[in-house]
């Protein structure tokens, strides 16, 4: 469904402004409406970071972007908790922009994106705050599939080694 989206995505919004997307995940909103945060490269090697609406009109999917801002003006983006499943993260350009990605693996996913994008294009040092670097840090399990796979395994891991401690008798 993921990628059916990103081409719909694409295909509307993205493609008639020159632009690539490249990463996106749904956020949580108050209203009814779907969002998505998104980063897409123009043609001119610039990366935007959008936050878009998707909304139905009649039997017809439609985008549009609400807000939309540089990476190479991101001064830092903020994992808040670490240590905890915490879906929300703050993303600083002149002013601190809250958002509530719709899980936890989504937001690495997308911090994962921006530090990619960010390596690529505009070689920035940009602050990651509050963010394992475990789940960050590109590595050999990651590079070759989407990083969700990585954190779901090491979940697994650490769950299946705290049912394992809880089984064994204590002395």
């Amino acid at each position: 469904m993921s990628s059916l989206l990103k081409e719909d995505m694409e295909k509307k919004l993205f493609k008639p402004k020159g632009h690539t997307l490249n990463e996106f995940i749904e956020t949580k909103s108050k209203f009814k409406e779907r969002y998505y945060l998104c980063t897409s490269v123009a043609k001119q090697k610039e990366v935007h970071i959008s936050l878009v609406k998707h909304y139905r009109a009649c039997l017809d999917e439609k985008y549009e972007i609400s807000e939309m801002w540089l990476l190479k003006d991101l001064e830092y983006i903020d994992g808040k908790e670490p240590d905890t499943d915490n879906p929300n993260f703050d993303m600083m350009f002149e002013e601190v922009r809250k958002i509530e990605a719709y899980s936890c693996a989504s937001k690495y996913a997308f911090a994962r994106s921006l530090i990619k994008l960010n390596t690529l294009y505009t070689k920035r040092d940009i602050k990651v705050l509050n963010f394992d670097s475990s789940y960050i840090e590109e590595g050999v399990i990651w590079a070759s599939n989407n990083g969700d796979c990585l954190v779901l395994m090491r979940i697994c891991f650490y769950a299946s080694n705290l049912l394992c401690l809880s089984l064994c008798p204590m002395p």
